[in-house]
């Protein structure tokens, strides 16, 4: 069959959905090979593209549903690929790897470990300590990822195994997981469902374990004075933190001597954007070492929907807003992390990943569906999440 018969039949299947204005042959350094300029037939979207698909499979061609402002495109390309099996056997070594890593940097920053020169001993003594923190972020990080893996394969898009990353003799142990899309979404609510389902549950996960945690945890006095040498590392705030904090003890905290009124409000508003005055003689929580863990996990869940990008955050912004808001919304929030990075160093680093990683956007299949009202709120939901679980000093020391 010569291709111009080919291309017959194939102009006759998207004429079925689709009324064709105009028809343009490309190359796929063009990011096509046919494009069709025009509208669809049928209100549903959805069901457009699934039909569609469907009769273009003999053909092995994939279509591509796009917008052109009040113009609606609809793009062949060769049909994808088969995405290539995972070697499971890696995920299941990285994550024992990073098990055992969170277990060790559990126990070592555990303040109640005791170090001995008995390896055995000293063994025992880092399984003990440090398991409760191992159990606790591993769950929280796990149920974050394994919230992306369902989501993706609930709507039928190939997900790897969650890839858990090791960081030994740190203060955590690891450096988080992620999973990665091996295709791509059908449409923007299949992506909705699967960039916000991740931070979602990892955010649940961290309120309960956070919750928990606070139970074991005691009010003690912050020194007035640190002893020369010595440093002192306090957990940032967030909202939600400040709330959980609020709800388990009846006080905001550290709750700084002898204020009270305006003076407080406005010293809780200096000391949340900037981690001063010091709060030196201040009563405060010491956490222990679960607490510790949802801390961690709320602030694993804000730096993932940072709205930029690649980001879980990225994605949802993306979806909710488009293409343009988000571009103008990327200096700004370089702009803003550069700024806060005065405070904490770290967000510098944050700012580098937004700058490489946050100029580009996840694109479906099919991006003439839009967002149902379920699936905006659920955006709306996690940019809320966002905004309680945002620390803008995560961690002060305190020298």
């Amino acid at each position: 069959m010569e291709p111009i018969d080919q291309y017959d039949f194939i102009d006759a299947q998207v004429r079925r959905v689709f009324r064709v204005d105009d028809i343009t042959a490309g190359i796929m350094q063009q990011g096509y090979l046919r494009r069709y300029r025009g509208h669809l037939l049928l209100e549903d979207s959805i069901q457009a593209y699934d039909q569609l698909t469907d009769s273009l499979k003999p053909y092995h061609f994939t279509p591509l549903f796009r917008k052109e402002e009040q113009t609606q495109l609809i793009l062949l390309v060769p049909e994808l690929p088969a995405p290539k099996p995972t070697r499971k056997w890696i995920n299941l070594l990285m994550f024992v790897l990073t098990i055992i890593s969170v277990v060790i940097s559990g126990g070592i920053y555990n303040p109640i470990t005791v170090f001995t020169s008995d390896p055995w001993q000293m063994t025992l003594t880092l399984l003990k300590n440090g398991w409760p923190f191992a159990v606790s972020l591993i769950a929280i990080l796990g149920i974050h990822e394994l919230g992306h893996y369902f989501a993706g394969r609930a709507h039928g898009v190939k997900v790897t195994l969650p890839f858990f990353i090791p960081l030994p003799l740190t203060p955590l142990g690891t450096m988080g997981a992620f999973i990665s899309m091996q295709t791509q979404p059908k449409n923007k609510r299949v992506l909705m469902d699967i960039g916000a389902a991740g931070p979602l549950a990892g955010f649940v996960t961290s309120l309960i374990v956070l919750w928990i945690g606070l139970s074991m945890s005691t009010l003690e006095k912050i020194p007035l004075a640190i002893p020369a040498g010595h440093a002192l590392q306090m957990e940032g705030n967030s909202l939600i933190y400040l709330l959980l904090k609020y709800l388990h003890f009846g006080l905001l905290l550290p709750q700084p001597v002898g204020l009270s009124g305006s003076a407080l409000v406005l010293h809780w508003l200096q000391y949340f954007f900037t981690g001063t005055p010091s709060p030196l003689g201040s009563l405060d929580v010491t956490i222990s070492p679960v607490a510790w863990a949802g801390w961690v996990g709320l602030l694993v869940t804000s730096l993932n929907l940072i709205p930029a990008g690649q980001l879980d955050g990225g994605h949802v912004f993306h979806l909710l807003f488009g293409t343009k808001n988000s571009r103008k919304l990327l200096p700004i929030i370089l702009v803003i992390l550069v700024a806060l990075g005065f405070g904490w160093s770290g967000w510098w680093l944050w700012a580098a990943l937004v700058f490489f990683v946050g100029r580009s956007y996840a694109e479906p299949l099919d991006q003439i569906t839009e967002l149902d009202g379920k699936r905006r709120w659920l955006g709306i939901i996690a940019l809320i999440v966002f905004i309680i679980t945002f620390s803008p000093i995560p961690l002060l020391i305190l020298s």
